[in-house]
Parts: structure tokens; C-alpha cells; sequence
């Protein structure tokens, strides 16, 4: 019996096909087994381990007492539309004004809100694959077909361009790009973006989902959006936020840049489910905009420090391959030598060394043989780690024995 068997009848199907997303699952786990008593280190979320910096917070604070405690524009703030169109041109090379800009609660929003404005019944959606889970969940709510794009550790996670055109169809309507990339920490170089675009020349009816979360987090490489090559302004929107960069993860605040047209349906959409994103978290976001960025530097410093460590210290353990990822904070290690599934691997994990990390197959079936590991966690929680997976690892080859 299936979990949907269990669904009662007065459920509409349109809900059965949503799926969820395993990081979360796998806290709560951990979060029973810390209840009895057992050590848990958490390597599944992906979320930073920085305070917000002070600066935001004070933002917030004052924001509150200045009254932004009610409801605001479906939009945003218009101070927040602009400063986020000047941040876009800036870091992005991407032109754009303060009606080329939507504000929403999050990231999620904009990955829904996509399928809901551009797909319809049948049409294809080409995603990455290991990817955000999230992404084949909204296109199978919108009725769209999700065509996975492999992405291998042989390639060091990087898209087959070629293998990408092979997979566009009459009926592809959308292509999701996440650069860098969750699982993998995998990047599309300058000359993949470039490729794509020039592949999507003579297709102006394709359009792109560019998920740029992690962009202020790559530590190699050259890349660009390709919302910022003219021909593909207008085709491209652009996910953002301020989650990852800023450490702002529960304040639920993210932005999307697209064309006019599509950003006015993002409002009725907006109308109809949330009304607007939270006030003074909006002008916190301004000043994480406007104000000081050398904490976002300091943070990528230190991620890349743990990055650096964690895969030559996985590399160094008997039957774990582990590529060097070029951005974000996930190691996305290959365990296939140890003749387990990779959820199996992972359930194990937890169970007998306390260790909470996510599954490969829970960011698609090509994420087979890997788990991801996020480094958003101190060093030294790292290299506890590290002893008890070489721990659990020699448990494994002597069960093989």
C-alpha cells in the first residue's frame, strides 16, 4: 500500500501530485532521534549556519516601529522593486526597471507562480536532474510533463548542451536552469549559458526559468544569467532572494524579474493566494540591498574553507568519489561502490552514526548513488562527521567481507 492509498476520497487528485522535499523529512527524523538521545549532526538542510547580519535586523526593527506592521503593495514596495531592479544590473548585467520586479514570500513562490503563468496541460518542462525537488513538483501540479536533463559527476555536474537540445520537442515550453546548482553545487559555465541561448534563437516560443539562489555563493568558474543576453531578456525569469546571501532564510522574502506582461499575472496570482509579502521585511531587505555586503563575502569565505576540507577529506575515504562543486554549499559525494541505495545509505547513516544528510534520489532519479552533504555547518562538526562516515563506511566493507 502507497502512501495514496491511504488518501481519503474527498481529496482533490490535483493535490496527489505534489510531492515534498526530503531535507525537511529528514529533520524531523533526526529531530525524534535527538529526542532520545542520540548526538545528531545536521548536514540536510540548506540553510546557512550565519545570523542575519545586525544591520537587516536593525532595518526590520526600525521598519516596525515606523509602521510597516500592515499591508502593502501586491507588487512590493516600490523602494524595494527599484532596489532590486539597480542590484539586478549591477551583480547580473541584467536590465531591468522596478515593473520588470515582483516581491513574494520566498523562492517557492516564483517556481509555482512560473508553472501557473506559462504551462499548460501537456506541455514539456526540461529540469535539471539531480535538482530542487520542488521543480518537478510544481510542473506536475500545473499538468505540465517534466522531461529531466542529466546531470553527471563525469561532467563535473555541468549540462550536456548537446543532450540538452536532443530533449527539445514542438512541445517544450520551459527550460529550468539553477546555476549554481542544489544538489550538486555544479555550474553552467559562460559558454553552456551562451550555447543555450543560441539553441533557443529560433525557438522564441521556449521560455526560461533562470533559479539564480546561489549565484552569490560560487567560488569557480565564470558564468552568467542568461537573462542578461538581450535576446533572452524578455523570454527568462529570474529567481531570487534573500535566503542564502543574506542568511535570511525564515524571513520568507525572494524576488522574480521577467517581462511586463508576465509579472502583471504574477500579481493576480499574488491577489489570490497571499495578497503581498511582509512589510518590514521588505525594508530589511532594502538594506540588505543598499547596506554593507562584505558579510556575504565572509560568508562565502568561510563556506569555501569548509568546502575545500570536506570533499579532500571525503576523497580520502575507501569508496567515496566526491567532485569539487563550484558553488553553493552541498557536496554531492558518489557511495555507489558500497552496494546500497542511497536512501538506504542515508537512512543507515542516521540511524547507527547520527549523521542527518539527504538521499540522492530525493532530487531525482539520476541522484542515484550520491547523498548530498551541506557544509553550512561548522568545521568542526564537519570533521566529527567525517570520523563517523569513515566509521560507518569500514562497517559496510566488513558486512561485504
Amino acid at each position: 500500500m502507497t502512501e495514496n492509498d491511504l488518501t481519503p476520497d474527498y481529496i482533490a487528485e490535483r493535490v496527489e501530485r505534489l510531492q515534498g522535499e526530503s531535507a525537511f523529512a529528514i529533520l524531523s527524523k533526526a529531530n525524534e532521534l535527538e529526542a532520545k538521545g542520540m548526538n545528531v549532526i545536521h548536514l540536510e538542510i540548506g540553510q546557512p549556519d550565519f545570523k542575519t547580519p545586525e544591520n537587516i535586523i536593525d532595518a526590520a526593527k526600525e521598519a516596525m516601529s515606523d509602521g510597516y506592521t500592515g499591508y502593502g503593495p501586491t507588487l512590493g514596495y516600490n523602494e524595494l522593486r527599484e532596489a532590486v531592479a539597480d542590484y539586478v544590473k549591477e551583480y547580473k548585467n541584467i536590465d531591468a526597471t522596478k515593473d520588470n520586479v515582483v516581491i513574494v514570500p520566498g523562492g517557492k513562490p516564483t517556481m509555482f507562480f512560473t508553472m501557473l503563468t506559462l504551462v499548460e496541460p501537456g506541455d514539456e518542462v526540461i529540469y535539471p536532474n539531480p535538482g530542487f525537488p520542488i521543480y518537478e513538483s510544481c510542473i506536475k501540479f500545473a499538468r505540465g510533463i517534466p522531461v529531466p536533463m542529466p546531470l553527471t559527476a563525469d561532467n563535473d555536474f555541468r549540462p550536456d548542451v548537446e543532450k540538452l537540445k536532443s530533449l527539445i520537442t514542438p512541445k517544450t515550453k520551459l527550460i529550468i536552469i539553477n546555476n549554481p546548482g542544489n544538489p550538486t553545487g555544479g555550474i553552467f559555465e559562460k559558454e553552456d549559458i551562451l550555447a543555450i541561448a543560441d539553441i533557443l534563437k529560433d525557438r522564441p516560443d521556449i521560455f526560461v526559468l533562470s533559479d539564480e539562489i546561489y549565484d552569490r555563493l560560487m567560488y569557480d568558474g565564470e558564468t552568467i544569467s542568461i537573462a542578461s543576453i538581450p535576446e533572452m531578456r524578455d523570454r527568462t525569469l529570474v529567481l531570487d532572494g534573500f535566503s542564502k546571501t543574506y542568511a535570511m532564510t525564515g524571513w520568507r522574502i525572494g524576488y522574480c524579474v521577467a517581462n511586463v506582461d508576465i509579472i502583471k499575472k504574477f500579481e493576480m496570482i499574488m491577489v489570490n493566494s497571499v495578497s503581498c509579502t511582509c512589510s518590514f521585511t521588505q525594508m530589511a531587505a532594502v538594506e540588505a540591498l543598499k547596506g554593507p555586503q562584505y558579510s556575504v563575502v565572509e560568508m562565502k569565505n568561510k563556506f569555501k574553507e569548509r568546502r575545500d576540507w570536506l570533499v579532500n577529506a571525503l576523497n580520502e575515504i575507501d569508496g567515496i568519489k566526491c567532485c569539487m562543486p563550484r558553488g553553493a554549499f552541498y557536496a554531492f559525494p558518489d557511495i555507489s561502490s558500497f552496494g546500497l541505495s542511497s536512501k538506504e545509505f542515508a537512512d543507515r547513516l542516521l540511524e547507527e552514526e547520527g549523521i542527518a544528510l539527504a538521499w540522492g534520489t530525493s532530487f531525482g532519479e539520476y541522484g542515484e548513488g550520491h547523498i548530498r552533504i551541506s557544509y553550512a555547518t561548522s568545521l568542526e562538526n564537519l570533521k566529527e562527521a567525517v570520523e563517523r562516515l569513515k566509521r560507518f563506511t569500514l562497517k559496510l566493507k566488513n558486512e561485504k567481507a
